[in-house]
């Protein structure tokens, strides 16, 4: 089997059709604890996510829900295309070893075309710490033709997001986008 290092993800054709790593590969005990997505420019929040720390982690549900846990779907509806740049900000926590070099690599596609890849590097994490990390994403530029049909084609763009520590990938999840206009 291909051994999945960040050299191997950046250079992928297209989504993957499965998970790249079981949920047990997070050996570090890494939780996303809160996720927010905001317009730069203005502040406004376009989504945002919080998981209480005491909550059951994805390790601990059934196996039938956790490839479902790692999946999550958008809708920003097709104003999106008129934002500039976007922040994600994370908040996680560590479990009881050090993380060096915790690197996400992420690959948006629509449907099999590249659209943007992306890559974010924390160098370290104190074991036991809760860490909060902004990462601005540049919007790519997209032909007026293009964008209307990725909202004609709500779900078919979508995203990779690799976790590695050094070149050991530990999570993978999957996101699904919908740029159509609200109802």
């Amino acid at each position: 089997m291909q051994q999945v290092t960040p050299a191997y993800v950046r250079n992928l054709n297209g989504i993957t059709q499965d998970f790249l790593c079981p949920v047990n590969a997070n050996t570090y005990n890494i939780q996303f604890l809160k996720f927010r997505i905001r317009d730069m420019d203005s502040g406004q929040t376009l989504f945002e996510v919080e998981r209480d720390q005491d909550e059951e982690s994805i390790e601990n549900l059934p196996p039938e829900y956790q490839d479902e846990a790692r999946r999550i779907k958008y809708h920003f509806g097709p104003q999106f295309f008129e934002l500039k740049t976007v922040g994600a900000q994370l908040t996680f926590s560590v479990g009881n070893k050090p993380v060096k070099n915790f690197t996400i690599i992420e690959r948006h596609y629509f449907k099999e075309h590249l659209l943007r890849s992306y890559e974010f590097q924390f160098p370290f994490c104190i074991p036991n710490s809760t860490n909060t990390w902004e990462h601005i994403y540049t919007i790519p530029e997209i032909d007026e033709a293009m964008r209307q049909e990725m909202i004609n084609n709500p779900f078919q763009t979508k995203s990779d997001s690799f976790y590695f520590v050094g070149e050991q990938l530990v999570m993978h999840n999957k996101a699904e986008y919908d740029y159509s206009p609200f109802d």
